[in-house]
């Protein structure tokens, strides 16, 4: 069980929030289970990331839910760690228990034209993990530039 728990606190080294500033975050779930294999479970953290709670801390450029995991694009409007705080609570509370690996890796972006390939390669993890061959036949995922 040891090998599946990041080691969080090394994570959280040299992390800024920096409002206004573009992040990719990942983030697993426990053992890398693959909750979202079930269709209201992709659905509720695919509407999350919506959520009048979530949206205060951050905005949504792209996601995609994959079977164990979630990538998320966003611009931080308030804490890096409270955004995703407040994501893997209001899905594990909607799915009525805990699911996430503590932690989170994030990359801040530091440059504007990085955003579309960076949501780009986003959400072709579904093909590239062999769970479709077209991006339009996966439904977890979301970019606003659509």
């Amino acid at each position: 069980m040891d090998r599946y728990l990041p080691h969080s606190h090394s994570l959280r080294k040299g992390r800024h929030s920096l409002p206004g500033q573009w992040y990719l975050v990942t983030f697993a779930t426990q053992e890398r289970r693959p909750v979202f294999l079930n269709p209201p479970a992709a659905h509720l953290a695919c509407q999350s990331f919506y959520a009048e709670s979530v949206s205060h801390e951050a905005s949504t450029l792209s996601f995609v839910v994959m079977p164990d995991h979630v990538h998320w694009l966003l611009r931080l409007d308030g804490q890096l760690s409270e955004a995703v705080r407040i994501y893997k609570a209001r899905v594990s509370a909607g799915l009525g228990q805990k699911i996430w690996q503590p932690g989170f890796h994030d990359r801040a972006l530091r440059r504007e034209e990085d955003l579309k390939p960076t949501a780009r390669y986003l959400v072709a993890n579904p093909i590239r993990a062999g769970l479709v061959e077209h991006i339009g036949d996966y439904p977890y995922w979301d970019a606003i530039w659509l």
